[in-house]
């Protein structure tokens, strides 16, 4: 089984398998309303008694048995191909929504080509008279049904559910969306088409993006006015919510969601390193980079 040409490209595809949505949007939102700052108590637990082991788990697997995720369930005990199955059914599911998500992100990309951000006003063809601008310079009357022009451009141009009357009526197909699903398709297939000779080359493109952009806008944020406001709204501890077991649980479903685990993925890279490669050691400094970037991302958003 060929394997990857240098260590630092295994290490990227892990990092920008593991950084994903979830990091940057859920993880800021989970810990607001789970307690702030106390909630990186059982955020951490979480990490080293479930998901670090669990990640290490499957990059040890995989390094091992140098195969993909049904032969590798099957050399364990033969009645296990089953998990191989349900992972890769279950892969089929998460490629359906998040294919769909970057292309609605590539639709926001291309709209963004313009002189004026089609989500900022209220005089395009697809606004209604509930349109609200409270941005404007114009005096406003915000109502009960005022929409904002950022929410019009999502729900009656990108999606377009007002053609829609439910699910006896779906309505005709978007074909600008279907073109950038189409689009985002063809470049993942592109990205691995050769293995990890080419997706070895793709991440350090994709897993290092990311962190460029989240550097600018912490540069931003921390430059604007009241921005240690939102610093202390983001870690001010509620020591009283750890108490509650929602809040265990949440910490729990955000460090499997994201590291990743179960996914088949680890399993799919860690197969292509060398077989004496220290996956311990890699295991703990990715895992560390995605809550680090996660808790980072708190700093972003807020």
């Amino acid at each position: 089984r060929e394997t990857w040409s240098k260590k630092i490209d295994f290490l990227l595809s892990v990092i920008g398998y593991a950084v994903d949505l979830g990091n940057v949007w859920r993880f800021p939102y989970i810990c607001y309303q789970n307690g702030g700052g106390a909630f990186l108590i059982p955020y951490t637990i979480m990490a080293l008694f479930g998901g670090i082991p669990l990640f290490y788990m499957e990059l040890a697997l995989g390094q091992y048995h140098r195969n993909g995720c049904i032969s590798i369930w099957r050399k364990i005990c033969p009645i296990f191909k089953g998990i191989g199955f349900a992972i890769c059914i279950i892969d089929l599911y998460v490629a359906s929504y998040y294919n769909t998500i970057m292309a609605w992100a590539f639709y926001y990309l291309i709209s963004s080509f313009t002189a004026e951000l089609p989500w900022t006003s209220c005089t395009n063809p697809w606004n209604t008279g509930n349109c609200t601008n409270y941005f404007s310079k114009d005096n406003v009357s915000w109502s009960l049904h005022s929409i904002s022009p950022a929410e019009e451009f999502y729900t009656r141009q990108v999606l377009q559910v007002h053609r829609s009357n439910g699910l006896d009526n779906l309505g005709g197909i978007s074909w600008q969306l279907t073109l950038c699903l189409l689009l985002i398709f063809t470049i993942v297939y592109f990205s691995i088409w050769k293995g990890v000779k080419t997706s070895g080359k793709v991440v350090w493109v994709t897993a290092t993006f990311p962190y460029i952009i989240l550097f600018i806008l912490l540069v931003r944020g921390a430059t604007l006015p009241g921005a240690w406001r939102g610093v202390l709204y983001y870690l001010k501890p509620d020591w009283q919510k750890l108490l509650a077991t929602e809040v265990w649980v949440d910490a729990a479903a955000q460090i499997f969601f994201s590291l990743g685990p179960g996914f088949g993925v680890l399993l799919a890279y860690a197969s292509y390193n060398k077989f004496h490669n220290n996956c311990y050691q890699d295991a703990l400094v990715t895992s560390t980079v995605n809550c680090l970037t996660s808790f980072v991302s708190g700093f972003v958003i807020f």
